[in-house]
């Protein structure tokens, strides 16, 4: 795309000492009005260098403008919801004709038949669709079905995966675990995922018990091994558990029709959100009809009360989602992102290697959906070299936890984005040179968006984690 003028970056090369001085009071305002001065952990000021939080004002196509006038690319929009671009016209005009026409009314709308017809014919697998407007609605209403389709209680997640609701069913299972009672806590167990003997030994330790199980299928640093998810299907069938894909993330950035087009494995229940709207507020469960149906009006069973929100269905979310399934239907948009994301892997991996830092710096993940990971002078995971970087690309015009692409990001960014690579892993050579990031770092390592204690006693690594993993 072309950008309008006021959206030019500076060179990226050297570090120009950006201020930050309008973002910050805005911050500081933020934690007085706010808990945590932001609405999402993974968006708070402190995953960020000390005093380079940006607070944004606007953003078109994949560059973002902050308070202090600063203009970046942006890597992981809208915590990975956004693929098509700020500003993304279509979207807009769609969403705007919506909102004309009234956003909520005392019966269903036209948008809901049509986003349902739309979403069937993307996802073929599933008989039926619920719609919401986060991604915590839709998995906690997914374990509600599998429960009450089962008479089961237990619920098994992947524990090597990050984050699945925010509700007590998953977050007992985190480090933030104050508020949540210890019975509700009981109720979750956890399986390694690629580790089908894991999930064998659940099975056997908790027989008759598990109602479901819920996993993403892949994630930005691991594929699923040959098996696998055929494994999951066979042990659901065989042991009577309701299987849950967890398509956040991976539908509409691994194919319109989700990581279980890819892999050709269907799920029994399959919750979407993120990248349906583009940013815009919506979410969706389906799967298989006898336990969607259980919260509808053709069951004799008890029913389970299934996403009955006032907002679910407004018409401006549903908008945003067909607007955005027309862009994908027009183009590529997927192929798209793997390319470019592409294009952009094996350049930094050039440019880590050109620098001496290719164990020291690392580019993982699929093209679409990449990260990458920090290691110290002795080649361990490190926090403090991982908000170094960061903080060198901050300086450089690159805003970005991960390097999570989208179909917006042009080659004119992509090539701002790896030289402002190479002047940061300059200065990360030296910090690898001295051994230490002090003199280099300003101000504290970025810390888990997901831990115990505000100030964290100490810091587990992520550097290669999923930071903006989160879906509230």
């Amino acid at each position: 795309m072309s950008y309008p003028a006021h959206a030019a970056l500076a060179p990226s090369g050297a570090a120009s000492r950006r201020s930050f001085v309008r973002s910050a009071e805005a911050q500081r305002r933020l934690h007085e009005l706010v808990p945590g001065g932001a609405h999402t952990y993974a968006r708070g000021s402190d995953q960020y260098p000390e005093n380079m939080a940006p607070v944004i004002a606007r953003g078109v196509g994949a560059r973002v403008e902050d308070l202090d006038g600063n203009w970046f690319v942006e890597y992981g929009m809208g915590l990975r919801a956004v693929t098509l671009g700020y500003g993304f016209a279509p979207v807009v005009e769609a969403v705007s004709a919506a909102a004309r026409d009234g956003v909520n009314f005392s019966r269903p709308t036209v948008w809901e038949l049509r986003a349902a017809e739309r979403f069937l014919e993307q996802v073929p697998g599933a008989d039926m669709v619920k719609f919401a407007k986060n991604g915590s609605d839709v998995t906690t209403a997914a374990i509600k079905l599998a429960r009450s389709a089962t008479g089961r209680d237990l619920v098994a997640v992947c524990g090597t995966q990050p984050f699945f609701s925010t509700d007590d069913w998953f977050i007992g299972t985190t480090q933030m675990t104050a508020g949540i009672p210890q019975a509700q806590r009981d109720l979750t167990v956890s399986f390694r995922y690629n580790d089908l003997d894991s999930v064998r030994a659940l099975l056997d330790a908790h027989p008759g018990q598990i109602a479901a199980l819920i996993l993403e299928q892949a994630t930005a640093t691991a594929e699923p091994a040959p098996g696998f998810l055929e494994g999951l299907r066979e042990l659901a069938d065989l042991h009577g558990f309701v299987l849950v894909f967890d398509e956040m993330i991976t539908g509409m950035r691994w194919a319109a029709g989700g990581a279980q087009s890819v892999y050709g494995v269907r799920p029994d229940l399959s919750t979407w959100g993120k990248a349906l709207g583009n940013g815009f507020s919506v979410s969706a469960l389906a799967g298989r009809r006898d336990l969607m149906d259980q919260g509808g009006l053709n069951t004799d069973g008890s029913r389970p009360f299934l996403l009955s929100t006032t907002h679910g269905a407004e018409t401006t979310g549903l908008a945003a989602y067909l607007a955005v399934a027309d862009a994908y239907a027009e183009r590529d948009v997927v192929g798209l992102m793997e390319s470019q994301g592409a294009k952009l892997r094996d350049a930094l991996v050039s440019a880590a290697s050109e620098a001496g830092l290719a164990d020291h710096v690392t580019i993982m993940g699929r093209p679409s959906c990449l990260v990458f990971g920090t290691r110290d002078h002795e080649g361990n995971p490190s926090q403090a070299f991982r908000t170094l970087f960061i903080q060198e690309m901050l300086e450089r015009g690159v805003l970005g936890q991960s390097l999570v692409i989208s179909a917006a990001h042009t080659d004119e960014d992509l090539d701002l984005t790896v030289d402002a690579a190479r002047g940061a892993l300059a200065v990360y050579a030296r910090a690898v040179d001295a051994g230490t990031t002090d003199g280099l770092l300003r101000g504290r390592p970025v810390a888990p968006a997901m831990r115990e204690y505000a100030a964290p006693r100490r810091l587990p690594d992520t550097s290669a984690g999923d930071a903006d993993r989160q879906e509230g």
